[in-house]
């Protein structure tokens, strides 16, 4: 445990720097002050005449020796004055080292969230595919917020260390005999109470678990609201959220009483140890009333001091789990790192000038097996042309366009863009390049306007509108209250399917892309919505390569080129009508199941 303190702190090094070390030194002359308050008890107490204290033969007697010839009238207001000064400047002091802590501590929070985010974001397409989203979204969330947590209790257990020393210090100063025999009292409580720690490491990482699990199901539950109500599943789920909240409720419940005992322990312990300290102090070691009341007052100072290091690191070791967590997906993230972030804002969009190819390429999401969701695919897509690919339902289609936008990689062969590879030095280049239509269309909770613009922040409200025209979706733009500046709701909730995704074709065209890719972006328009489409790809024909996969085989009738995936293999290629033509091919059976279709049935994949 003590090695990842230790890692902590060097975290905390590397982001606060020499702020931390001013704040430590504050805290070094705060206990000093403190120290020195202490020692100014025994004039102010024997000039005061209530209690005669003979501090002679003790290492302070010299200390006060100027205050021998003054009257006690006078020197009691001096040596009050100097107290209430020394007070103050403690406080002050405090005042200054607590805030400077709260800006570590935020700082040092805003750090790892940056860290975090920025490592996410930047990571590969393969890194998102094997991570739960929720995974990320708890991360982000609740365990960054407990390892930034953590900063404040590692800043009190550092405080209570330092006073401890200083104030251990002056009672060695005082008396060694005595204080090296309560200090052997101390560090044998320590020693029988270690057992507290590996509990508050063993509930941290119970802790861990149930967010993470409780996470999981919300954000599944929520994505499938829709199902959960029209199938009744409210009480399934009901019951699942009552169990885990029942253990998030038990875990919290064995933390306080992990940590209330922890500390009735340590404040019997004090007590005990006092009263023994005392009988020791007067019968063995034969104390003066002066040093046995400053020795008194410095223990019964320092015990809430100790007892709060053994609070702090329990609070540590119960924050840990996260801490780790979090640094692992850094890590992780760190592995994964698709570009450097700082070529974002360097990479210029690439021209495709004569075509893209794929040659011998085999792709597989895992390694470890010999089932390739690609093989052996060698194609051309000629720039500024229609290409769409078919096939049936895993195909391999979508992992094909995966791979020509540069989201995963070849695990044989390369994707050559105008003859050179694409590689993670360009892969910047084409993705500024490319605009992306889904099947699944994706809008943020903000205004129409606020959506479009993501892609062109400068866009004119004609450009916004040309757009929209487009893509088919002016009209019903127009017809909302406030227009572009309508609120569409989580994920455009408040619009059709077919609406959602006609705003997402929109925002693709307003990037004005060199390479379009629409993955089904039609399947949810009607017939005359799609109509529309077609006429608009065929007016970009000669001057956008565009890149299609179609379940509507009207929605491609135009392409120049047809590829048919079946199994992760190109086993057809060429026109729409030649491919037609051939008989008990894969093309020709999907075109007679279209043929004999409803006008709306779509081929899913």
């Amino acid at each position: 445990m003590m090695k990842d303190i230790f890692y902590f702190l060097k975290q905390i090094h590397s982001f606060a720097g020499k702020i931390l070390y001013v704040n430590l030194l504050a805290m070094t002359f705060m206990g000093l002050l403190e120290g020195v308050g202490i020692l100014l008890l025994i004039p102010m107490i024997s000039m005061t005449g209530i209690v005669e204290l003979d501090a002679g033969g003790m290492p302070i007697a010299g200390l006060f020796d100027f205050l021998s010839g003054i009257p006690a009238e006078v020197g009691l207001p001096v040596v009050l004055g100097i107290y209430v000064l020394l007070v103050i400047g403690q406080n002050l002091l405090q005042r200054q080292i607590t805030v400077r802590n709260a800006i570590i501590q935020n700082g040092f929070l805003r750090h790892l969230r940056i860290e975090t985010y920025g490592g996410m974001l930047h990571s590969n397409w393969k890194f998102f595919i094997k991570n739960r989203k929720s995974d990320l979204i708890n991360i982000m969330t609740s365990e960054v917020a407990r390892a930034g947590a953590g900063t404040n209790s590692f800043l009190q257990f550092i405080a209570s260390l330092i006073f401890t020393v200083i104030q251990v210090g002056l009672a060695f100063w005082l008396s060694p005999n005595i204080t090296t025999f309560v200090l052997l009292c101390g560090v044998s409580i320590v020693y029988l109470n270690r057992n507290f720690l590996k509990r508050s490491l063993a509930l941290g990482n119970r802790n861990y678990e149930l967010g993470r699990s409780y996470l999981a199901g919300i954000t599944d539950q929520v994505n499938g609201i829709k199902d959960i109500k029209s199938n009744t599943l409210e009480e399934s789920r009901m019951d699942w959220f009552l169990s885990i909240t029942k253990g998030m409720q038990n875990e919290q419940v064995e933390y306080m009483k992990l940590k209330t005992t922890s500390q009735l322990y340590y404040k019997v312990a004090s007590s005990i140890l006092i009263a023994v300290f005392i009988f020791v102090a007067v019968m063995l070691f034969n104390a003066q009333a002066a040093q046995l009341m400053l020795i008194v007052i410095i223990f019964s100072r320092l015990w809430p001091r100790v007892a709060g290091i053994q609070s702090s690191l329990e609070s540590i070791a119960t924050i840990l789990p996260a801490f780790k967590a979090v640094k692992a997906m850094q890590n992780e993230c760190s592995e994964a790192e698709e570009f450097e972030q700082r070529k974002n804002r360097e990479a210029e969009p690439i021209r495709i000038h004569n075509e893209i190819e794929c040659r011998n390429v085999y792709f597989n999401y895992n390694q470890k097996e010999a089932n390739y969701a690609l093989k052996n695919i060698n194609i051309v897509i000629p720039a500024n042309q229609m290409t769409a690919f078919v096939g049936r339902s895993g195909a391999g289609k979508s992992t094909l366009i995966d791979l020509l936008m540069g989201l995963n990689h070849p695990e044989k062969g390369e994707v050559l863009l105008d003859g050179t590879p694409l590689t993670r030095n360009n892969v910047l280049s084409l993705r500024h390049a490319i605009s992306y239509v889904p099947q699944d269309p994706f809008l943020f909770n903000v205004s129409i306007r606020e959506n479009l613009m993501l892609v062109v922040p400068d866009a004119s409200e004609e450009q916004l509108w040309e757009a929209l025209e487009f893509a088919s979706a002016a009209e019903f733009v127009g017809r909302l209250p406030k227009g572009l500046d309508s609120l569409i709701g989580d994920r455009g909730i408040k619009l059709s399917g077919g609406e959602r995704q006609r705003l997402v074709l929109a925002r693709a065209i307003l990037r004005n892309p060199s390479i379009l890719v629409l993955d089904e972006a039609t399947s949810a328009l009607d017939t005359e919505s799609e109509a529309r489409i077609q006429e608009a790809l065929d007016r970009l024909k000669g001057k956008t390569t565009i890149i299609v996969i179609a379940h509507r085989l009207s929605t491609i009738r135009n392409a120049d080129q047809v590829i048919v995936l079946d199994q992760g293999e190109v086993i057809q290629k060429g026109g729409f009508t030649q491919l037609a033509s051939e008989k008990k091919s894969v093309f020709s059976h999907l075109v007679r199941n279209q043929l004999g279709a409803a006008p709306q049935k779509t081929f899913t994949n």
